[in-house]
């Protein structure tokens, strides 16, 4: 869970290649429970997805990188599941053009034999890799965004966003995808895109939204590193299951317990809608450095 300052995990799982799943041997002496049995890493983000609806955290918009976005199955289930996302996708993924889509299937020459229901392409009426509708966009398509202030200066670059629909085995089905917000980032100067993602925002969103949702995955990263690397979630050493899991729940617990502490000390990290209670500081307290602290004096 994330907002534009930070970010909380409300969920984690280790995930483990299918080769460790069938070694019984290597399951057994690492204490892998019965019950865990090989799953994707979109799957077990699914099902992590439901479990937080299920307890009741505040439903928002999933963010995910070309990793999950490139598997059609994951964004199927989350639009079924009427949960937004804004993810990365690959430069080879397809789309039809805008205001364009696949072919109704043909009827038949004759009443004989069941109607044919599947969608139809030809040599003629093909999608396009988004790279290519990318490359084939006019110069008006582009504006320069700012989604927030770096180090040294504002970030900024130039997007372009369209409305599609996704082409992935569409000759499949009987009824074409729904029509989904295609982003592309073009800084200037570059020789081609640098990212693009698919996201199921509504139609009306603007542009400046669009970035700065698809921006905030930066936040979840940033603080993914220093759970790593300043709390020690990537220090583990140990060779069990529940042990991993008892050493990420402390890190995490750990992590929160900052994020409460950056709430009411630093104004420039404060955070909104994290669902995080603090207790009010202690009558006169003053923090350090401050003007009217006794050290300050």
């Amino acid at each position: 869970m994330t907002t534009e300052k930070a970010s909380m995990p409300v969920a984690f799982r280790l995930y483990l290649p299918e080769s460790w799943i069938k070694d019984r041997k290597r399951r057994k002496k690492t204490g892998v429970p019965d019950s865990v049995q090989f799953q994707t890493k979109p799957e077990i983000a699914l099902e992590q997805i439901r479990r937080t609806r299920e307890r009741g955290v505040p439903q928002g918009v999933v963010l995910a990188d070309a990793g999950y976005g490139t598997d059609t199955s994951f964004r199927r289930a989350l639009t079924k599941m009427e949960v937004a996302y804004v993810m990365g996708i690959q430069s080879t993924a397809t789309v039809w053009k805008p205001g364009e889509g696949p072919k109704p299937a043909p009827a038949r020459a004759s009443n004989i034999g069941r109607p044919r229901k599947l969608l139809k392409r030809d040599k003629k009426h093909q999608p396009v890799s988004v790279k290519e509708l990318a490359h084939a966009l006019p110069a008006e398509a582009w504006s320069k965004v700012t989604w927030r202030q770096g180090v040294k200066q504002q970030l900024q670059s130039r997007f372009a966003a369209l409305r599609v629909r996704p082409a992935h085995r569409d000759y499949w089905r009987a009824e074409p995808h729904p029509e989904e917000w295609l982003l592309i980032e073009w800084p200037a100067g570059e020789s081609e895109p640098i990212k693009y993602w698919l996201s199921t925002l509504s139609a009306d969103t603007i542009l400046s939204e669009l970035v700065h949702m698809a921006k905030r995955r930066w936040v979840i990263e940033r603080d993914y590193q220093e759970l790593k690397q300043e709390l020690g979630l990537g220090h583990y050493e140990g060779r069990g299951w529940r042990g991993f899991h008892h050493h990420a729940t402390l890190c995490i617990a750990a992590y929160g317990f900052l994020v409460a502490e950056r709430i009411l000390f630093s104004p420039s990290a404060r955070i909104s809608n994290l669902g995080l209670s603090v207790s009010e500081p202690p009558t006169g307290f003053r923090p350090r450095g401050s003007p009217d602290s006794p050290r300050a004096a």
